[in-house]
């Protein structure tokens, strides 16, 4: 006899709490095997495809394309051990491709830590089929967890801790989500009401709230959300949580395009100068390791890597993502420009991975390929520093005493003052800024 089971979305990465599906692999009926990918969904961070870990016949589809779904919500039920799949069952066996939240070694309701669906007293606890779907088109909703304090409908852990950073009482909200669920909108919603209609009365109405109102209710909606989301709130935290400043100087950078255009006339693959900027940065952290470092404020603690983890700011039709080169101390250019040319392809097919999208440690940002010579970068919390150049372009420059033209670039730091102070942070740009003049000097550190 066929045994039902339930697949769920995963945690599909660091902080990723809902993702939205693109694309169905598998129609209801059709015959799947253990780790077969069966839908294609889109992240705050990239595209995924997801495969399931039990192989057997797909009995219902949750979800129609374009639809969003938390985290621990129905995917798929497949019904397993029965005679149309081989008798295969690919929950005992369990499944060896294993993604974030969710492991298949160990018995199937113990795969990942999902607070357990809210079901009435007459249901069994065992999963069971729910009946044949006639039109494949309507799935059943997504059941919502009950939460572990009390009958309130919410899955995001964002959510909740949004709610409770302001003082709002999730209970007395109404959520728009499936069966009721409460949604990250559902809480700003209720925050914004709240600023606009119980303002204290000594304190005159700020005008912004009220124009930003007048234009939501007149102007073209854009869902705030996939990247666009996931960056909004990543900045948002950086300015909220981190005390940054800024530092600039300009360097001449005509010895270094001089170097960079020696290297590539040798022969070879050629090298990129993000990567020759990138091979700068990771010596000057190894002087000033301050900058490469994390705060974590429940420990009271900086916490200093020892590995160099580079993230680089990467524009693509679906926005800004910022790949992360592992071991970035550890390449030399070449190696460099290799992997930033890897990551930037696949950033621009939205194929990164959220393990690429994660786990930076410093930040380069190359904005000067937009055409500008200066910006003041927003932190990529929860790093504590990001370098940021500007275009490099001739401008007359004092050169050992006379006037000339020189190839001149803008760099700036904006990094986290509660791990260093000016000091540190003048040091380690002026010294990037001296190995930009002098390529020499890199030479000595190597």
């Amino acid at each position: 006899m066929a045994q039902v089971l339930e697949f769920k979305l995963p945690d599909l990465g660091e902080g990723l709490t809902e993702a939205e599906i693109v694309r169905w692999l598998v129609q209801v009926g059709d015959v799947v095997a253990v780790d077969q990918p069966v839908v294609e969904v889109e992240t705050a961070k990239a595209m995924v495809e997801v495969p399931c870990p039990y192989g057997g016949v797909v009995t219902a589809r949750f979800g129609e394309e374009g639809t969003e779904l938390p985290v621990g919500a129905p995917l798929i039920t497949v019904a397993v051990g029965s005679e149309s799949d081989g008798g295969e069952t690919g929950a005992s066996e369990g499944s060896g491709n294993v993604l974030v939240g969710y492991g298949t070694s160990e018995a199937p309701a113990r795969r990942r830590r999902v607070r357990p669906a809210a079901v009435p007293a007459s249901a069994p606890a065992a999963p069971k089929a729910p009946a044949a779907p006639t039109a494949p088109a309507a799935p059943a909703a997504p059941a919502v967890p009950a939460a572990s304090d009390g009958p309130v409908p919410v899955i995001s852990p964002l959510v909740r801790r949004l709610a409770r950073e302001n003082g709002l009482d999730l209970k007395e909200l109404q959520g728009t989500g499936p069966q009721g669920l409460i949604l990250r909108a559902d809480v700003e919603n209720a925050l914004r009401a709240a600023v606009t209609e119980e303002r204290p009365a000594p304190a005159p109405a700020p005008a912004a709230p009220a124009a930003v109102s007048s234009a939501l209710t007149e102007g073209r909606r854009v869902p705030l959300k996939g990247v666009r989301g996931a960056v909004a709130d990543k900045l948002s935290r950086s300015r909220r949580e981190i005390p940054d400043a800024t530092c600039w100087v300009d360097a001449d950078a005509t010895e270094l395009m001089r170097a960079r255009a020696a290297m590539n006339a040798a022969g070879g693959p050629k090298i990129s100068l993000l990567a020759l900027l990138a091979r700068i940065c990771t010596a000057a952290l190894a002087r000033f390791p301050e900058l490469n470092s994390a705060v974590d404020m429940a420990a009271r603690e900086i916490v200093q890597f020892d590995h160099v983890h580079l993230g680089f700011a990467a524009q693509t039709d679906r926005g800004l993502v910022v790949p992360v080169v592992r071991d970035a101390h550890a390449r030399d250019a070449e190696g460099l420009t290799s992997e930033f040319a890897r990551l930037t392809e696949a950033g621009r097919a939205g194929r990164l991975t959220p393990a690429e999208l994660t786990g930076g440690t410093f930040t380069l940002n190359n904005y000067g390929v937009f055409g500008v010579d200066g910006s003041t970068p927003i932190i990529n919390h929860p790093e504590a520093a990001m370098l940021g150049v500007g275009r490099i372009i001739p401008k007359p420059w004092v050169h050992e005493g006379e006037l000339a033209v020189r190839q001149v670039v803008q760099l700036s730091l904006t990094f986290d003052h509660r791990v260093c102070d000016g000091g540190t942070a003048g040091g380690f740009l002026r010294y990037v800024a001296d190995c930009v003049e002098q390529p020499a000097v890199l030479l000595r550190t190597l």
